[in-house]
């Protein structure tokens, strides 16, 4: 249905989050919980009705290289225009989703065995890297790196303002994704795309609002107090995120 909305309300764009699947599926958070094959069952049916092309969000392609070319084999049948591969360290080592990212070298062996993996040349492979935990001089080599081995595009997040992205945009030619989460500092269109943005993803607004008026539907049957629980508090309730970190620490921390 939001693949139909977005289509109507003239959006050129849409995107599968894999945080978004976790929740609709799983009603778990966004801790790589979640399978390919659940994931890919979720972009079929996405494609099955979307009249606009959408983008996966394959975070690490569930795996290493090998396992990224059937993610990329899997999503091109269901009919995604686009994916994103990224080079955070997945599933975390430790604790809840990492931050730690991968080699420059393996992340470049994931590029290039996606590139291989498709078979329709205008599928998109999106190189994603989190230009917040970087420097700009290791964005900068991540970046064109992943541009040299044939990524279509790059997908930053964790970009701060227009001064930072340009310190890096000007160093790659192919288009760039942002992933803003509504940043004012980013929200100017025509600069944007001057510095060869094409795509920004503003965060996942239209399906925590779907949560929100969930609840406030059921709470006013109910005759419940109105709550102050704004949607991105009601997601952490209700996917019980507490109990993920207490396995977390009780299974995966490192113990001395």
């Amino acid at each position: 249905m939001s693949a139909r909305i977005a289509a109507d309300l003239g959006f050129e764009v849409g995107i599968l989050g894999g945080s978004v699947a976790s929740l609709q599926v799983l009603a778990a958070p966004d801790f790589a919980l979640i399978t390919l094959s659940e994931f890919v069952e979720q972009a079929v049916r996405i494609g099955r009705v979307a009249r606009l092309p959408v983008i996966a969000d394959a975070d690490h392609g569930y795996g290493n290289a090998l396992n990224v070319m059937r993610t990329v084999v899997e999503l091109e049948r269901a009919g995604i225009a686009a994916l994103t591969i990224e080079d955070t360290l997945l599933p975390a080592q430790f604790g809840h989703k990492s931050t730690d990212l991968i080699s420059v070298e393996e992340a470049v062996g994931k590029i290039r065995a996606a590139i291989e993996a498709r078979t329709d040349p205008d599928l998109a492979i999106i190189a994603r890297t989190n230009a917040g935990v970087l420097g700009v001089d290791e964005v900068i080599q991540r970046t064109r790196a992943y541009q040299a081995a044939g990524a279509d595009g790059i997908c930053m997040v964790g970009i701060d303002d227009f001064e930072h992205l340009e310190a890096i945009a000007r160093h790659l030619s192919v288009p760039l994704m942002l992933v803003t989460y509504g940043n004012p500092k980013l929200r100017d269109n025509a600069r944007l795309a001057k510095l060869g943005v094409r795509i920004v993803v503003n965060g996942h607004a239209a399906y925590f609002a779907a949560i929100k008026a969930t609840y406030d539907c059921l709470r006013e049957q109910r005759e419940v107090d109105a709550s102050d629980l704004s949607a991105s508090e009601l997601s952490k309730k209700y996917t019980h995120p507490d109990e993920y970190r207490i396995w977390a620490r009780e299974y995966m921390d490192v113990k001395e």
